[in-house]
């Protein structure tokens, strides 16, 4: 499974979101292309504690149980339902967007898995760098299908 702490991975993620165009159509879901830019951004942000959100009550429950079902080889399904704070109603700027989301994605290609201060996702609770990587990995790659790239 592809990694976002491993050059080759974030690489190809960069390639894919610099082929993103402003007025692309989502495949599926309600987001605009600079909106899921921001909604990337802020998944980020979760995960090095830029951002904070509460567990929910499920993901307290059944959270941990459902780790295995999200970090491996299998696309995520379209229209899953997404952590509140990540929802991004309000309309983005393209460009400022992709530029802060490709940072994000460098400083964390820089920092690295073994300096990278991580915090717990909202719903899986404690995860280790590798869990995030592969999820963080996963997570863009759901949204770059979603605009076709």
């Amino acid at each position: 499974m592809k990694n976002i702490f491993d050059l080759p991975s974030t690489e190809e993620i960069l390639t894919r979101i610099d082929q993103l165009q402003p007025n692309v159509e989502p495949s599926w879901g309600k987001m605009n292309v600079a909106q899921m830019l921001a909604h990337c951004s802020a998944f980020q942000d979760i995960a090095t504690g830029d951002k904070r959100s509460s567990r929910s009550w499920l993901g307290i429950v059944v959270g941990r149980l459902a780790k295995p079902v999200f970090y491996n080889d299998k696309p995520l399904p379209r229209d899953m339902s997404t952590i509140p704070i990540l929802i991004i109603p309000d309309p983005q700027a393209f460009d400022a967007e992709k530029e802060i989301l490709k940072q994000k994605l460098q400083t964390l290609q820089h920092v690295g898995p073994d300096q990278q201060r991580l915090y717990p996702h909202p719903f899986f609770g404690k995860l280790s760098a590798e869990e995030w990587g592969k999820g963080i990995y996963k997570h863009l790659d759901h949204h770059l299908r979603q605009f076709n790239v």
